[in-house]
């Protein structure tokens, strides 16, 4: 193998897939190197449906949306699977709270300032349209019907194939990157297998985040959440749920707030998931990982299933885990920055990390992709150039 590349990718989940599908597009030889195998269940992108929705409390986060819907079509282009089941998105609960996800109000503010269209439900038509129960009478909701379930796997498949079809894209897995030195204007990248060397590096190890950056001698400010998952059995085969998010005001060890999506044909077929959007427990490095789930996180969404929602067995079933490393700032924001200024070549190492960002795979390699080879992007990305605040030096 040729030891030298344009750009390396560090980490080759759905953000390092798809800057590489990027990059080859325009013709740049590429190496990702991805430490544990390609389409795994260890990071980030563990479970294979994920929620692409608009609503956002945030205008800047609306329009990354609607921005992220030529590269998922272009993306659809590729592949015969469907990779969005497009069932609509319900936000509803107590208008009051505010969460990692924003508020139902805000959210609301936001899709009218970018005429995205909506509706708007009392806790009634919540029940009769959408299939829940015993809801509170305060509680509102809005139906946004471009929301969908991404098809994850299929998703990481369709990069995969691609890249592994190009001319310019290598890829290498069960890698162990050991260390990152700068040499004059090059990168020299030592695995346990070879050393390879590059003017540019893109950075997207998932919640491995900051154990990537410290081989750079800065570290990440992030907390990690092992987040809960189960899937509950349709026991009426006519029900079906959209993507949703439910706010409610903790009770006790429960953070209280849920997520569900739709039945899908590749995610066990006959069952829906449904998850908690909490952690009773953070842990503090990547190293207590795990995929068996909290028993109390889990036992509190098999209670909500069974007061709130119609036609499912509140028994969980296939439980699992999603690693997640997230911003210490209360939104939980992306980061998409370039290294800090003190560390050498600084402009030639582009970083992403944090948050839920799943919606806007396809989108997020255009992004990554023009900071690496143009410095710059089209897109505002300034709510997320947040390295001043979460880079700290070692």
């Amino acid at each position: 193998m040729n030891q030298h590349f344009e750009v390396i990718v560090i980490g080759g989940g759905s953000m390092g897939l798809s800057t590489a599908y990027h990059l080859s597009k325009r013709k740049t030889k590429t190496l990702v190197l991805e430490r544990f195998t390609f389409l795994n269940q260890t990071g980030s992108s563990a479970g294979v449906s994920r929620q692409f929705r608009i609503p956002y409390p945030e205008p800047y986060m609306v329009q990354m949306v609607l921005d992220s819907v030529p590269y998922w079509d272009e993306l659809q282009s590729h592949t015969q699977k469907p990779l969005l089941d497009k069932v609509g998105t319900l936000w509803f609960g107590d208008p009051e709270v505010k969460s990692t996800e924003g508020n139902i109000k805000a959210a609301e503010d936001s899709l009218k300032a970018k005429n995205v269209p909506f509706t708007k439900l009392d806790f009634k038509q919540i029940e009769e349209q959408y299939h829940f129960r015993n809801l509170p009478s305060n509680y509102v909701g809005l139906f946004q019907p471009d929301g969908a379930s991404i098809d994850l796997r299929a998703t990481l498949e369709t990069l995969l194939a691609h890249n592994k079809q190009s001319e310019y894209v290598s890829l290498q897995e069960g890698v162990e990157i050991k260390s990152i030195v700068e040499k004059g204007k090059l990168f020299e990248v030592k695995t346990q297998f070879h050393t390879f060397t590059t003017e540019k590096l893109v950075l997207t190890p998932g919640p491995y985040i900051d154990e990537v950056c410290r081989l750079l001698n800065f570290g990440t400010e992030v907390i990690y959440w092992n987040m809960s998952s189960a899937y509950f059995k349709k026991t009426d085969a006519y029900i079906n749920y959209p993507t949703w998010f439910v706010f409610q005001n903790p009770e006790g060890k429960s953070g209280n707030e849920f997520y569900g999506f739709p039945e899908v044909s590749w995610d066990h077929p006959g069952y829906i998931r449904v998850a908690p959007d909490f952690v009773i427990n953070p842990i503090p490095s990547p190293k207590q990982r795990t995929s068996i789930p909290n028993k109390a996180e889990i036992a509190f969404t098999s209670q909500w299933v069974k007061e709130h929602m119609k036609g499912l067995d509140p028994t969980p079933y296939f439980e699992s885990t999603c690693f997640m490393a997230l911003s210490s700032n209360a939104n939980k924001e992306l980061i998409i920055d370039f290294a800090p200024d003190y560390v050498p070549n600084h402009e030639n190492i582009v970083v992403y990390g944090t948050g839920w960002a799943g919606k806007f795979v396809p989108f997020m390699g255009r992004i990554l992709s023009d900071l690496i080879l143009d410095g710059k992007t089209p897109y505002d990305i300034s709510p997320f150039k947040l390295g001043n605040q979460f880079f700290k030096a070692i």
